[in-house]
């Protein structure tokens, strides 16, 4: 019977681990969606934004302020600048930001 509470205790302290594990490693989208906003210039800034699948486009009144190289370090897999629009390709994450960044603009 011993044996039998050890192999509890084990099993709960590993899902314990697990647990703690899963929650230091999912993405808070509020946090990101905030500093890429002040990446983009702040949100007086942006004119619109829309997400495709992978790519979030966003319109600026001036994409001089836009620092590209922080948003690169946020996640961004690529830029692409077209006159006063930046399409971001952010991968399956972008849906989550857009949704955040529609709450906060």
């Amino acid at each position: 019977m011993s044996t039998w509470w050890q192999y509890l205790i084990i099993g709960a302290a590993i899902f314990i681990i697990l647990l703690i594990v899963l929650k230091l490693s999912k993405r808070d989208f509020k946090i990101e969606a905030n500093k890429l906003i002040g990446y983009l210039g702040g949100k007086d800034n942006i004119v619109s934004a829309e997400c495709n699948m992978s790519r979030f486009k966003v319109i600026l009144k001036d994409v001089s302020l836009v620092n590209k190289d922080a948003i690169e370090k946020l996640g961004a897999k690529g830029i692409v600048e077209i006159d006063n629009q930046l399409k971001i390709i952010f991968g399956k994450d972008a849906t989550q930001l857009k949704k955040y960044i529609d709450d906060i603009i």
